[in-house]
């Protein structure tokens, strides 16, 4: 008789956790990075706030969410980088026929948003993530034919623009995202959350309505073009 995995228990527990559909709406609502209240979550995953309550601490009992308490409030955030590239890998496994359809005008607009520009957990996805992308590696200052890497090139770039790399964590400088509404890599790792946080701090990116979209400002606009030739049009 062969024994069993040892790690193929945790393994189902970690799937039990995102096999239900309020516990996944509220890992995938946290991609945008920042804290939720328990209340704000309730309203989004349509649950009353004893339920999210209950599904909250499975999910910081499982190591997937962090809490944060400040007075009568009690925040969560996904645990980290690591636990957002899971909650994306899986979502991007979802088949497009498969999602749901928009209900209303409102939720259509909203859709229609977050594939045109969004943060996906702390980089860009979307047309917006794939368009950066793709300039930066017909530049030749990404390469993606060995896994995502940045070039020499590549790492004097984002100095001579002035964006600070963090390199002296775990994290993979530049890792692939596939991206859920494009069907194709984006860039994430640290170099992704860099461009990122850059963009949102220089104003050439803000974000929009309640979800994770974002959108090109007119500065914006004219930055990207300067500096990687992106044609914004369909961005802002």
């Amino acid at each position: 008789m062969t024994s069993k995995d040892s790690r193929a228990a945790g393994l189902a527990a970690l799937a039990s956790l995102v096999a239900d559909e309020t516990r996944a709406a509220c890992l995938l609502a946290l991609l945008d990075g920042r804290a939720w209240t328990a209340g704000e979550l309730a309203r989004h995953a349509g649950v009353a706030a004893s339920t999210l309550s209950e599904h909250l601490g499975k999910l910081v009992a499982g190591g997937l969410l962090a809490e944060e308490r400040q007075g009568r409030h009690r925040y969560v955030r996904l645990a980290g980088a690591r636990v957002a590239q899971l909650v994306e890998d899986l979502a991007a496994q979802v088949e497009p026929a498969k999602a749901v359809r928009p209900r209303t005008l409102r939720e259509s607009s909203a859709g229609s948003a977050m594939a045109r520009g969004r943060t996906c957990y702390d980089h860009l996805a979307g047309r917006l993530g794939i368009a950066v992308t793709d300039a930066l590696t017909e530049r030749r200052l990404l390469r993606q034919d060995t896994g995502f890497a940045l070039t020499d090139a590549g790492l004097e770039w984002f100095g001579t623009v002035g964006i600070a790399l963090d390199r002296s964590t775990r994290r993979p400088l530049a890792r692939a995202c596939l991206d859920w509404t494009e069907r194709r890599p984006h860039l994430a790792g640290a170099a992704g959350a860099a461009l990122c946080r850059y963009a949102l701090d220089a104003g050439w990116c803000v974000r929009i309505g309640s979800e994770r979209a974002v959108k090109v400002t007119p500065s914006g606009s004219r930055a990207l073009s300067e500096l990687l030739g992106i044609e914004t049009a369909g961005l802002c």
